[in-house]
This record gives C-alpha cells, structure tokens and sequence, in this order.
C-alpha cells in the first residue's frame, strides 16, 4: 500500500519537469526573432598594415644605403692610410740607409774633431779669442800668415801702377783677409803715405761690425789717392799712431814696388822699424808685419822688375824680424 504511494509522487515530478522545457520552447517560438548584435568587427584593415611594413622597408633600405656609404668612405680611407703607411716605411727604410751609409763618417768626424781638440791646444790665448775654439781656416789664399792680433791695419800701395793692373786683386785679398779674422776689436785702413781710408777715423780704431767691413771693401772700388810707391811712410805713420805695449797689432802691407829715392835703402828702413817696433820682455814685437807683393812689373808692364825686388827684398826682411808673413802672388788669378 505504501510503496505505491511513493511511485505515483516520483512520476508527477518527471511530468512537471517536461511541461515547463514544453513551455518555454513555446515562448521562444512565440517571441519576435531579432538580428544578432556585432559584438566585435572580426575584419583587420589590412590596407593600413601593408602601408606600414611598406614605410618600414623604405626607411631600413634608407639606413642600409646610409650604412653602405659610410663603409665606403671608411674603405677609402683605409686605403689612404695604408698608401700613408707604406710612404713613412719607405722614408723610414731610406732614412736607416743613410744612417748606415753616414756611420763611418760619422765616426772619421769624431775622430777629427778630436785631433783639432789636440791641435787646439797650440793656439795662443789671443787666437783663441779671435778664432773661437771650434773655428776651422777654410782657405788658404793668405798662405800661412799667423793670426793672434785683435787689431789689423792695412797699408796699400794706391799708385797707378797697383790702380790701374791690380786693384780688382787688391780688393779680393782685402775681403779674404778679413774673413780670416771672424771678429777684433779694431780695424784701420790706410795707403803707403799714411793717409787714412776714413779720416774722420784718423789716429783711432774704427769699431769692427759687418757694416765696417762691407763699407772698407766698397770704398776700395774707388780709393785711388796719391802714392810714391814706397811703403815706408804708411809702416811708420801706422807704428807711430798704434803702437801699444797692452795689445797685439798685425799689420798688412800690399804693393808692387820700392822706391829707393824716397824711401831709402832696405838697411835704413829696417834699422828705423826696429827702433818704432821695440822687443817686450818675452822676445816678441807687439807689431808683426805681414807683407803682399803683387807681380805688377812682371807681367803687366812688361818692365825690368827692379822695382818690384827691392819691395820683394825688404818685405822679406822686414816681416822675418817682425814675426810676420811674405807672400808674392804669381799672378793676377
């Protein structure tokens, strides 16, 4: 009796279940049919996106461009400083043959340099004043005249024979006995009468510089004054005016003659420089005489010459007892 009852419950809970999906399957068969809604746009602007790679294209092909060049110009350069480089290892290997073909002279000059360093030593103090210590004689046209004087007078022959056939020589040898004497401390210039080159310098030193140098050699273009071709009066007014016991004075005498009549016998001209020039204490003379003869009577007068060997015979004896130097040239070379 009781389990009967229970079936029929369960059964009009099944029958309840079913007509309420039966009845809302019909409302939504009854309810008005709508359109869906567009919740989201599923289409992509695929225009837009293909604009945008096209842009980033261009601008990548822009910077591989830009990056291409400046490979370029940096290959270039590199080239120029390998081309630079093989310049400088040239001039270098250039430079290390020089050094190893200049080594051996290199060498012999040092060991010349110490034998003038030897030979220095011979120099007097007055020379070494005048030449300084590492000075080197470049010429020899004076021929061995010794120079340790800080002061020098010339005494030139200015007669018309010496004008007129050896003056262009005179000039010369003026110039290259100064370049002998890179520096003193007093120049004079006068003719075989003792009448000065410079007047207003008459009976003083003329200062030595370059300028002074230069106007003595100009003025001698043109220095044509009286002369009796006899070199006495200028050796005598040159003592008389200079002579000093506190310094050393080197005398150059230039000419081509000897007149006897005016200027006396050799002896007598001798005998008279002797007593002018007087012997100090150590032996020396404070004078030396330095003599150049010029070969004007031999060989362009065409003369005898007796002239010319009485000045030759008295300026050997004169600069043999005065510490100096004759030379006569044997041409007008």
């Amino acid at each position: 009796m009781i389990r009967r009852e229970l079936e029929e419950i369960g059964l009009s809970f099944l029958d309840v279940i079913c007509c309420g999906f039966g009845a809302i399957i019909l409302l939504l068969m009854i309810v008005k049919v709508v359109e869906p809604i567009v919740l989201e746009d599923p289409e992509i602007n695929l225009e837009g996106v293909v604009t945008q790679k096209r842009e980033s294209l261009n601008e990548i092909q822009g910077q591989t461009r830009e990056l291409t060049r400046q490979l370029t110009a940096e290959e270039q350069q590199l080239v120029r400083d390998l081309t630079e480089l093989a310049r400088v290892e040239s001039e270098l290997s250039d430079i290390l043959s020089q050094f190893e073909a200049t080594r051996d002279e290199s060498e012999r000059q040092i060991e010349a340099r110490s034998q003038f360093a030897r030979t220095k030593q011979e120099l007097t103090e007055e020379m070494e004043r005048l030449l300084g210590l590492d000075f080197t004689r470049t010429t020899n046209t004076i021929g061995g005249i010794t120079v340790d004087s800080e002061y020098i007078i010339f005494v030139v022959d200015t007669s018309g024979s010496m004008f007129s056939y050896a003056w262009p020589l005179v000039q010369r040898k003026v110039s290259e006995t100064l370049r002998i004497y890179p520096r003193v401390k007093g120049i004079q210039v006068m003719n075989d009468m003792g009448d000065y080159m410079f007047p207003q310098y008459a009976g003083q030193w003329i200062p030595d510089s370059n300028a002074i140098r230069r106007g003595i050699v100009e003025r001698m273009r043109t220095w044509n004054v009286f002369s009796n071709s006899s070199p006495v009066e200028g050796i005598q007014a040159a003592i008389n005016a200079f002579y000093a016991e506190d310094r050393k004075i080197s005398i150059y005498i230039f000419g081509d003659d000897f007149n006897r009549m005016e200027g006396g016998s050799i002896e007598a001209v001798v005998d008279r420089v002797d007593q002018m020039n007087r012997i100090d204490e150590s032996g020396a003379r404070r004078v030396r005489i330095h003599a150049v003869g010029f070969p004007v009577h031999f060989q362009a007068r065409g003369g005898s010459g007796a002239g010319a060997v009485r000045f030759a015979a008295l300026m050997r004896e004169l600069t043999y007892r005065n510490n100096g130097t004759f030379v006569a040239l044997p041409s007008f070379e």
